[in-house]
């Protein structure tokens, strides 16, 4: 399975990309209340602060663009809304409504180890920089 390497930049890209939009899309449904969903925009502070958090830090993460700093950020809204909102109806995620809060913590949480990755602006600026001091 060795062949599967090849394209593990490609398919991280991809997941990165995918991720980072659909948390954005909750960014903007509770600021724009766009794409529409069932809940609509958010009327409050909290909900518009998430919301915030959500559409930059989705974006970011999309571009791969200052992907770390927004992951960590993405990763810890996560946390705190699922023991915000989910842990008080149980333990299992599962059974209380909060695993997709658990799976964008920690599929953000990976990307702060793992980084941008290869197919990214900030390895488009790094090249670019390294390219400009002749390293």
């Amino acid at each position: 399975m060795n062949w599967l390497n090849r394209y593990a930049d490609l398919v991280y890209c991809i997941a990165r990309l995918v991720i980072g939009l659909l948390f954005a899309c909750h960014g903007g449904t509770k600021i724009f209340g766009f794409p529409a969903s069932q809940y609509g925009p958010s009327h409050s502070t909290l909900g518009l602060v998430s919301g915030g958090i959500e559409l930059i830090c989705g974006f970011l993460v999309a571009l791969g663009f200052f992907t770390r700093v927004a992951a960590f950020f993405a990763s810890g809204e996560m946390a705190v809304a699922y023991f915000m909102f989910s842990f008080g109806r149980g333990f299992f995620p599962i059974s209380n409504g909060g695993e997709l809060a658990v799976v964008y913590c920690f599929a953000f949480f990976l990307m702060v180890f793992y980084g941008s990755g290869s197919w990214s602006v900030d390895s488009a600026l790094t090249q670019k920089a390294s390219s400009r001091s002749g390293t």
